[in-house]
Protein backbone atom coordinates (compact mmCIF):
# COMPACT_ATOMS: atom_id res chain seq x y z
CA UNK A 1 0.00 0.00 0.00
CA UNK A 2 1.11 3.34 -0.92
CA UNK A 3 0.30 6.36 1.78
CA UNK A 4 1.34 10.30 1.20
CA UNK A 5 2.31 12.43 3.57
CA UNK A 6 2.65 16.00 3.75
CA UNK A 7 5.18 17.17 7.20
CA UNK A 8 6.98 19.87 7.67
CA UNK A 9 4.34 22.46 6.98
CA UNK A 10 5.66 26.13 7.68
CA UNK A 11 2.55 27.54 6.09
CA UNK A 12 -0.11 25.58 7.63
CA UNK A 13 1.73 24.90 11.41
CA UNK A 14 1.37 21.52 11.15
CA UNK A 15 3.28 18.31 11.93
CA UNK A 16 1.50 16.12 9.82
CA UNK A 17 -1.91 16.51 7.11
CA UNK A 18 -4.11 13.74 6.30
CA UNK A 19 -5.98 13.76 3.11
CA UNK A 20 -9.06 11.63 1.51
CA UNK A 21 -7.07 11.76 -2.06
CA UNK A 22 -4.12 13.29 -3.21
CA UNK A 23 -3.63 14.88 -6.76
CA UNK A 24 -0.05 15.15 -8.44
CA UNK A 25 0.03 18.05 -11.01
CA UNK A 26 3.09 17.77 -13.60
CA UNK A 27 1.92 21.66 -15.16
CA UNK A 28 4.39 23.31 -12.46
CA UNK A 29 6.93 25.32 -15.05
CA UNK A 30 10.71 25.43 -13.86
CA UNK A 31 10.52 29.03 -14.16
CA UNK A 32 8.12 30.06 -11.58
CA UNK A 33 10.73 29.71 -8.81
CA UNK A 34 9.38 26.82 -6.65
CA UNK A 35 10.30 23.32 -6.14
CA UNK A 36 7.32 22.22 -6.09
CA UNK A 37 3.96 23.89 -4.48
CA UNK A 38 1.25 21.74 -2.07
CA UNK A 39 -2.38 23.10 -1.41
CA UNK A 40 -4.68 21.89 0.68
CA UNK A 41 -8.40 21.54 -2.00
CA UNK A 42 -11.48 20.14 0.38
CA UNK A 43 -10.22 16.91 2.16
CA UNK A 44 -7.32 16.32 -0.42
CA UNK A 45 -3.81 17.40 -1.28
CA UNK A 46 -2.99 19.03 -4.64
CA UNK A 47 1.21 18.71 -5.48
CA UNK A 48 2.15 20.60 -7.98
CA UNK A 49 5.47 19.04 -9.43
CA UNK A 50 7.25 20.25 -12.66
CA UNK A 51 6.94 17.92 -15.88
CA UNK A 52 10.55 16.11 -15.03
CA UNK A 53 9.68 15.74 -11.56
CA UNK A 54 6.24 14.09 -12.57
CA UNK A 55 8.41 11.52 -14.64
CA UNK A 56 11.01 10.65 -11.93
CA UNK A 57 7.72 10.17 -9.46
CA UNK A 58 6.09 7.81 -11.95
CA UNK A 59 8.89 5.84 -12.06
CA UNK A 60 9.59 5.92 -8.17
CA UNK A 61 5.33 4.22 -8.05
CA UNK A 62 5.94 1.46 -10.65
CA UNK A 63 9.16 0.36 -8.99
CA UNK A 64 7.41 0.65 -5.14
CA UNK A 65 9.91 3.06 -4.20
CA UNK A 66 9.17 5.79 -1.82
CA UNK A 67 9.45 9.09 -3.31
CA UNK A 68 9.99 12.57 -1.50
CA UNK A 69 8.98 16.10 -2.72
CA UNK A 70 10.76 19.15 -1.49
CA UNK A 71 7.81 22.26 -1.70
CA UNK A 72 9.26 25.72 -1.85
CA UNK A 73 11.22 28.22 -3.27
CA UNK A 74 14.41 27.10 -5.11
CA UNK A 75 16.56 29.55 -3.53
CA UNK A 76 15.36 28.72 -0.01
CA UNK A 77 17.92 25.96 1.42
CA UNK A 78 15.11 24.40 3.69
CA UNK A 79 11.78 23.00 2.35
CA UNK A 80 8.55 25.16 3.28
CA UNK A 81 6.74 21.64 3.30
CA UNK A 82 7.72 17.85 2.49
CA UNK A 83 5.34 15.53 1.05
CA UNK A 84 6.00 11.95 1.23
CA UNK A 85 5.06 9.16 -1.01
CA UNK A 86 6.05 6.19 1.08
CA UNK A 87 5.03 2.37 0.80
CA UNK A 88 3.79 0.44 4.16
CA UNK A 89 3.15 -3.18 4.73
CA UNK A 90 0.26 -2.36 7.21
CA UNK A 91 -2.13 0.19 6.06
CA UNK A 92 -3.87 -0.15 9.55
CA UNK A 93 -1.18 2.05 11.14
CA UNK A 94 -0.40 3.77 8.06
CA UNK A 95 -4.53 5.29 7.54
CA UNK A 96 -5.46 5.68 11.52
CA UNK A 97 -6.52 9.32 12.61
Amino acid sequence: MCVCVLSHCVVFARAVTGACFVVLNGALKPASGLRAKSSIIEDGLMVQVTAESLAELKQSLREMKDYVINCGSVSSPQPDEVVTIEWVDDERTANTG
